[in-house]
């Protein structure tokens, strides 16, 4: 493994909203493709846009400084609302690839974990810190996560923060839950083929069934 893939650094964006949801992140007119491409343009959107489609000046990733920001601070329960896997669709097509905030949905961190986007979940004091770090400073703020030693650092703060080693495992290999499950065939066939052979009845119950009823 490349002694770097397990950080995630650049600049961070400060966006202190809490609650912010996935009809937010990805608004539902951009659900209408029949496939992923193109979703960067939704991000964010009515946060981005006027009603007219021009860019909101002051909104932070309009902002030259934090136009590719590789990480955004945020507030609680981000990503709540509906399931909608665009939302980490979009983000990472945007450029983002991770999120700290105190807390997230439950059905938005599986999303993004499945597809690689990194969300580092820390207390509230901490990410107020780093908020506060974001509004201060004269340029952006940089951060370095540390997937590998479950790390944050910047200027002003270091943390460590929880991860599964499920999902750790996933990111630092590069895999969703499939690739996560097919890291362990040898076992799984052995596993099949033991438990086939102690239950041969069992073996193919649905091909066989299909025959009989077809015969």
């Amino acid at each position: 493994m490349n002694n770097r893939n397990h950080l995630i650094e650049g600049v961070a964006a400060p966006l202190p909203l809490a609650n912010l949801d996935t009809d937010q992140i990805m608004p539902k007119q951009f659900l209408r493709g029949i496939d992923k491409a193109g979703l960067d343009k939704g991000v964010l959107y009515d946060l981005r846009f006027d009603l007219d489609g021009s860019p909101r000046p002051d909104f932070v990733l309009n902002r030259p400084a934090f136009a590719h920001a590789p990480i955004l601070v945020s507030g609680a329960n981000f990503g709540c609302g509906s399931s909608r896997e665009h939302a980490v669709w979009g983000l990472l097509q945007f450029g983002v690839r991770a999120v700290i905030a105190p807390s997230f949905a439950e059905i938005f961190y599986s999303n993004a974990m499945n597809n690689g986007l990194m969300l580092v979940a820390l207390p509230e004091q901490d990410v107020q810190a780093l908020l506060d770090e974001l509004a201060c400073v004269e340029k952006p703020s940089h951060v370095c996560i540390d997937v590998k030693n479950l790390t944050v650092r910047s200027q002003t703060v270091a943390a460590e923060f929880p991860l599964g080693d499920r999902h750790r495992g996933m990111f630092l290999k590069g895999v969703d839950m499939l690739g996560a499950s097919l890291l362990y065939k040898p076992q799984i066939e052995d596993f099949a083929s033991r438990w086939h052979g102690e239950h041969p009845w069992l073996k193919d119950v649905d091909a066989s069934s299909r025959a009989r009823a077809q015969g």
